[in-house]
């Protein structure tokens, strides 16, 4: 099978390092790809967001399975694109990522539905938001409507800050993203994500994991793309993912359908949960990054299988073989991110990295030049480890972040916290 990843970032490395280890994989391609991902696929200059050089370069290159890594070409319609053209694709529909590309959106979903979520409301005008939020209070959620690359969302402890948020979304800091504005109830509880596979109609969870992403120790400062995660999330029981699958996920893919937009892809559910109940905080329809890196690590080659049967409508017969494992990921970034930081600085000491099964570092924001690996991300890599339990993932995880010479970037030394 020829097969080609759309994408740049780790998830997509940690997707190629998958799919490669399957049998049934007899060519690789990743577009744009990184520095890392030429280690185990080939990589082509191709923009990701044109729909018909997209469908052009799979044509030409005899691709039988295009999966796509990130949300920006699914919000554009690339997926439709190549199915027009006749390609077996994994992600879903234009009109289906609207299910990330709108908070509004998701929320209109979770209302016809009965899912539960947050209370909530939307706005086009910056006055009516502000009114709303000095009649709500605080703690109150603000987010820019649209795709913000995970930087949308303003936790606001204080009337002020809230104030604030609405003011610099309505400014433009997230472009057109933050042509409307969500503002939500604030939910307490503990966060994990849970990812689950849908062909239109069948659901196959296949993992949970719990993400950070704060940029300091204790889930302090801003909100970044995520600092690390680890996979699985404690706190996501046997019983509490089968109330989420029973009255979020399938509701969710119930109601897709029956608008005539039905799911296929994954289903990314952020969830709040809290005395035993878990609400929604919103969806994604592409793999978390960094979790992604610790699910790759742990489901191996099956990745293939199982995403090839979620684009063929095949998920019924389709099961997830688990290990009982762990695994860990953490995040090097550029030092001053998520704010203004430099790129182009050289990253030392990778060729002396162990690699395999148990151990393996991520590339995110990275290219090669002139022999020499260098930074142009705010999140470069992502040191992942695996283990029979999580302190053994997390000390094969920080045993390949002590190993790299990179003084310009910085990680997080608790990742994992609340589980350890």
């Amino acid at each position: 099978m020829n097969i080609l990843i759309l994408g740049s970032g780790g998830r997509e490395h940690a997707l190629a390092w998958a799919i490669r280890q399957n049998p049934k994989c007899d060519r690789l391609i990743v577009a744009p790809g990184n520095a890392g991902i030429r280690d185990v696929a080939e990589c082509a200059s191709l923009d990701i967001m044109s729909r018909a050089a997209v469908t052009e370069f799979a044509q030409e290159n005899a691709i039988d399975f295009v999966v796509i890594g990130p949300e920006a070409p699914l919000a554009a319609g690339v997926s439709d694109a190549l199915r027009a053209a006749g390609m077996l694709v994994f992600g879903p529909s234009q009109a289906a990522a609207q299910l990330e590309a709108s908070k509004a959106f998701t929320k209109e979903i979770c209302e016809a539905c009965g899912a539960p979520t947050a209370a909530w409301a939307r706005f086009s005008d910056a006055a009516a938001a502000k009114d709303y939020i000095r009649a709500e209070g605080a703690p109150i959620v603000v987010k820019a409507d649209g795709l913000a690359a995970g930087k949308g969302v303003v936790v606001a402890e204080t009337e002020e800050q809230a104030l604030d948020a609405v003011e610099m979304i309505f400014d433009g800091a997230f472009g057109d993203a933050g042509a409307e504005v969500v503002i939500e109830e604030f939910m307490s509880g503990e966060e994990a994500s849970f990812f689950v596979l849908s062909d239109g109609t069948n659901c196959l969870p296949i993992g949970t994991a719990q993400d950070h992403k704060r940029v300091g120790a204790g889930d302090t400062g801003p909100n970044t793309g995520g600092m690390g995660a680890y996979s699985p999330a404690p706190v996501l029981t046997d019983a509490i993912q089968q109330q989420v699958m029973e009255r979020i996920i399938r509701p969710t893919v119930a109601e897709m359908a029956a608008r005539g937009t039905p799911f296929q892809g994954v289903l990314y559910a952020g969830l709040m949960i809290a005395d035993g109940q878990a609400r929604l905080v919103e969806y994604n329809v592409r793999f978390g990054d960094p979790e992604c890196q610790a699910l790759m690590m742990r489901l191996g080659a099956q990745v293939l299988d199982l995403l090839h049967a979620c684009a063929e409508a095949r998920l019924a017969e389709m099961t997830v073989n688990w290990a009982e494992d762990h695994a860990m990921t953490v995040v090097m970034a550029a030092n001053g991110y998520p704010g203004a930081y430099q790129k182009g600085s050289e990253i030392r000491a990778l060729d002396r990295l162990p690699e395999g099964s148990f151990q393996m570092l991520f590339h995110a924001g990275t290219d090669e030049r002139d022999g020499r690996v260098v930074a142009t991300g705010g999140r470069v890599l992502a040191a992942t480890g695996r283990g029979a339990t999580l302190a053994e993932a997390h000390q094969r995880a920080y045993g390949l972040i002590d190993a790299i010479d990179w003084p310009e970037g910085f990680c997080r030394r608790d990742i994992g916290w609340r589980a350890l």
